[in-house]
This record gives structure tokens, C-alpha cells and sequence, in this order.
């Protein structure tokens, strides 16, 4: 079975935010930090991340830059799947630096299901589609052709619902994204409980 690699978006100069995304810290690590640490420990191997607004430089991930960052998450993509091509990759498993507590547990069921058969897995929490998403090889031009905006491959998995499957993810962690600076006080708050909670 082919290699399955991992891309972490994380571009965005964070405007309600007021700081790139990928440089903010959680727990003593940025959220870009966060998200390679994630795809790593799912088993994705390589691990991109694309970056824009920021520089991020991050030991075992290679760094990406998108210079078309302003027009949304959808160029992000494309550029993260470029990237890939040359790469012996059977597949990738797309998340996003500004969903902190996403589990590892989520990229590792998505890669089972590709192991199993799937060509495009989508984690889902209480049976809602969200991040990450997996997408086999086969499907990255198409992807790429349609991601445009911030919609990512949001058009594609709709053209295509066919081949979604969904991989209930709920219980691995939560999808939470962080926007504004009322987010981040909620996740960081979310963080720390979890810490406190673990044995």
C-alpha cells in the first residue's frame, strides 16, 4: 500500500484573529506546531505544510509557501497537492492549523479506511462532516481544479458525495476552529482541562 502524506494548512494571516494562525501558541507549542505534531503521529509520512502570511519552519515537515495565501484556503490547497506529485504518496490526509484539537486518532482512522478501500474519507463528529479529509491520489487534480476561495475541497466532495466515506471521529477530539480571540480563550481553555483530566 502506497504511502499516505499529510498537509497542514496553515497560510492565513488571521484577520479576526489578529495574528497568523500558525504562530499562535497552545500548550506550548504553536498551531502550526500542533498540526504537523497531529499528522505525524496519525502515521502520515511525508508532512507538508503550506504556509502564506507566516514563514513556519518546522523540523520533519517540508515548507510549502503559497504566494497566492490572500485568495483563500482553496489556492492553499492546490499548491499542498503540487507539492505531493512528485512524491510517491498514495494519498493525503488535508488538515488545517486552526483546528487545535483535532486528535491523532481521526488521521489514523482516516488512513485505515484508505487501507481498506476508501478513496476519499472525511472525519465526522456526531455524523457532521468536517476535518481532516483524506483524498487518494487519483482525486487531486479534480480537487485541485475546483478548490477556489476558502472552500478547500468542500466542491469537490460535493460534486462527488459518491465517494465519500465518512469516519465517525467524535470521540477522538473536536473540530473546533479558532477565529477570533473568543476561540482561542475557549480552546485554551479546553487544552487545559484535558491536560489536567489525563492520568
Amino acid at each position: 500500500m502506497a504511502t499516505v502524506a499529510g498537509i497542514l494548512l496553515a497560510a492565513g494571516e488571521g484577520s479576526r484573529l489578529g495574528r497568523p494562525k500558525a504562530l499562535v501558541e497552545l500548550g506550548g507549542q504553536t498551531l502550526a506546531e500542533r498540526g504537523i505534531a497531529l499528522l505525524r503521529a496519525g502515521g502520515a509520512d511525508p508532512v507538508l505544510v503550506v504556509t502564506g502570511a507566516a514563514a513556519v519552519e518546522i523540523d520533519g515537515a517540508r515548507a510549502v509557501h503559497n504566494p497566492d495565501w490572500r485568495s483563500g484556503m482553496g489556492s492553499s490547497l492546490a499548491a499542498g497537492l503540487r507539492a505531493l506529485d512528485e512524491t510517491g504518496s498514495g494519498a493525503a490526509v488535508i488538515a488545517l492549523a486552526d483546528q487545535p484539537l483535532v486528535g491523532a486518532e481521526a488521521v489514523r482512522r482516516l488512513i485505515a479506511a484508505y487501507q481498506a478501500g476508501a478513496s476519499v474519507a472525511v472525519a465526522a463528529y456526531a455524523g457532521k462532516p468536517r476535518n481532516p479529509v483524506l483524498i487518494a491520489r487519483e482525486h487531486w487534480a479534480a480537487v485541485t481544479e475546483l478548490a477556489a476561495g476558502d472552500t478547500g475541497a468542500r466542491p469537490f466532495l460535493r460534486a462527488h458525495p459518491e465517494l465519500v466515506t465518512l469516519v465517525e471521529c467524535g470521540d477522538t477530539g473536536s473540530p473546533d476552529d479558532v477565529d477570533t480571540p473568543e476561540d482561542l480563550a475557549r480552546v485554551r481553555t479546553a487544552t487545559t482541562f484535558r491536560s489536567a483530566a489525563k492520568p
